[in-house]
């Protein structure tokens, strides 16, 4: 395959063979470094991310003395499985996707490194719940954790009886949204249907202009994300003040719901956060293999049949060093009444850091790198005194 352009010097890109995968990473070490000899630290991105969005973070994390890995987590980019076909389609066994198995993926990339510990594993967007699940099943490994965009709350209380664990609070809202003037849905609930995959990747508009302006509307250039924190308890009232690319119109795709808010072609040039060759990149690797490997987490989230295994683990919580890091102009902070308090007050024992750049939406490690890389080397440094 192409190299990837925008990569900094000593970054490299290769592939690995981890559990049933050939898993890609992006890779950095010191200078000076040889074999294992520097901390390692995790990167692990979101949707619809890559490894590719730490980009500018990993070189700056190398050159202070960590040896750095990002992988395109399972289902995503140049991460294949060598047990299934490709790309991924709906109706694949979703097994592999359990969050127990994303964690195996991590635990047996580390190995494959030939380490026992990370210093840090950090995570943004749906990668916040997978470094947090690392740091909760395993803080031997593990020996801190930074959840980026996505609060943590917490596993799942354990279903007894005809108790279900799986997401309740979205699914018994959702008749409450679609019963609002004008109609919503929320987004995770769309990504969790069978058409919503092809509903991107198929944009009326070609899968760039859709990726630009999904991009732009969670970013800081679009000037109505003023998030707050909601109301609780999440009603449709209140979930409604979310922007459509959470809470969506109910009739409507996602490509629907954003498009009309995109960067005007003056915005798109000056963007030094995310060029039209980064873009490329992603419309690139998500022309070939479509969105499914990604929404299959949003799936997960949603049915008891698939959080099983996380219950395995209710009322546990994370007991290493934890910092919560997230953009100012970041509606993901909040788009769940409560969360960032549940997360700070008892998902997270040792939780002394919760930073919010200002500059920065939802994308904070492309929008604002150097101040992540700023507060990423602040917590390390912290937390190896």
């Amino acid at each position: 395959m192409s190299k990837l352009p925008g990569l900094p010097s000593g970054t490299e890109s290769r592939t690995l063979t981890i559990n049933d995968l050939e898993m890609h990473i992006l890779e950095a070490s010191p200078a000076n470094s040889t074999g294992n000899s520097a901390p390692l630290v995790v990167l692990l991105h979101g949707f619809p991310e890559l490894a590719y969005s730490w980009r500018k973070v990993i070189g700056p994390l190398a050159e202070a003395g960590y040896h750095v890995v990002a992988p395109d987590q399972r289902g995503y980019g140049r991460t294949r499985s060598t047990q299934a076909e490709f790309p991924i389609k709906y109706e694949d066994d979703l097994n592999p996707f359990r969050m127990t198995n994303l964690v195996k993926d991590v635990v047996t990339l580390v190995y494959t490194l030939g380490y026992q510990s990370v210093a840090a594993v950090v995570g943004h967007d749906f990668g916040s719940p997978v470094a947090a699940y690392c740091a909760l099943i395993r803080p031997d490994i593990f020996k801190s954790v930074v959840m980026m965009s996505s609060p943590f709350t917490g596993p799942p209380k354990l279903a007894v009886g005809n108790a279900s664990s799986a997401s309740p609070d979205l699914k018994m809202v959702a008749g409450a949204l679609a019963a609002l003037d004008p109609p919503r849905k929320h987004y995770v609930l769309y990504y969790s249907t069978p058409d919503a995959n092809a509903h991107m990747t198929s944009s009326p508009g070609g899968l760039r202009a859709f990726l630009r302006e999904y991009y732009h509307v969670k970013s800081a250039d679009w000037e109505h994300n003023t998030p707050h924190p909601l109301a609780i308890p999440p009603q449709a009232s209140v979930m409604a003040e979310l922007p459509h690319y959470y809470v969506m119109p109910l009739h409507k795709t996602m490509p629907e719901a954003v498009h009309g808010f995109g960067p005007s072609a003056e915005e798109i040039a000056r963007n030094a956060w995310l060029t039209e060759e980064e873009l490329g990149v992603y419309v690139a690797e998500y022309t070939r293999t479509g969105f499914q490997g990604g929404l299959n987490s949003y799936r997960m989230g949603t049915s008891a049949t698939w959080s099983s295994d996380r219950e395995l683990f209710s009322g546990k919580h994370i007991d290493v060093p934890a910092m919560f890091l997230a953009g100012k102009q970041d509606w993901g902070t909040y788009q769940m009444p409560g969360a960032a308090d549940a997360m700070r007050g008892q998902a997270c024992k040792n939780m002394g850091d919760f930073v919010l750049i200002d500059g920065a939406g939802h994308w904070v490690q492309q929008e604002q790198s150097g101040e992540v890389v700023n507060q990423l080397l602040r917590f390390f440094r912290k937390c190896a005194k």
